[in-house]
């Protein structure tokens, strides 16, 4: 005998929805009832297929970085150094201020603004920050073109600040054309010598 009711909703739609609302809301601006409204579910749905807002916010933040995300997996990817930071730093520019996404970052609103009852949600933007990082270090240790002051730890560091400093930015109002500059200039300044 089956258990329970089929699903009358699509499981993919609607997490899509939730991380359209928790990117453009954090995690704390968002409530259960933005939620369910958002994915076109009631509460008892909402729980049954993705657990409580913590859990949910843990499925959308996978789903965030397999997909708009996935620019910084991809980045690593490109053959020189400095072509990974390029694509790095460019690809926060154009996730975080394009015109088809929230402004702003998923996962440095999840660190920013996070209080003590949600300190599991910023553990875990915090993990996947500091992952980023690990793979952006090990990466640039492969790499032959570095600048000659920076070593990899402290570059991928530096890259990970640039970009979360441009992700404030376009939360903040900044255009993609002015954050562009921005990016333009970081790698400048990151690769000239005399800069």
């Amino acid at each position: 005998m089956p258990g329970g009711r089929p699903r009358s909703f699509d499981a993919d739609t609607a997490l899509d929805r939730a991380l359209d609302v928790f990117w453009r809301h954090g995690y704390e601006g968002t409530s259960l009832a933005d939620l369910t409204a958002a994915m076109g579910i009631n509460k008892p749905s909402l729980y049954a297929a993705f657990g409580n807002k913590e859990e949910l916010f843990g499925k959308v933040l996978a789903r965030y970085l397999d997909g708009p995300g996935a620019y910084a997996a991809d980045a690593l990817d490109a053959p020189t150094g400095r072509e990974v930071v390029e694509r790095l730093i460019h690809g926060a520019v154009d996730l975080t201020a394009g015109d088809s996404t929230p402004h702003g970052c998923l996962c440095v609103k999840a660190v920013q603004a996070c209080g003590p009852d949600a300190h599991a949600v910023r553990r875990d933007a915090v993990a996947v920050r500091k992952a980023g990082e690990a793979a952006l270090r090990r990466r640039l240790e492969q790499a032959t073109d570095l600048p000659s002051r920076q070593g990899p730890a402290g570059l991928a560091a530096l890259v990970h600040t640039i970009s979360d400093g441009i992700a404030v930015q376009a939360a903040a109002g900044r255009s993609r054309d002015e954050l562009r500059q921005v990016a333009d200039s970081a790698l400048r300044a990151l690769w000239d010598e005399g800069a």
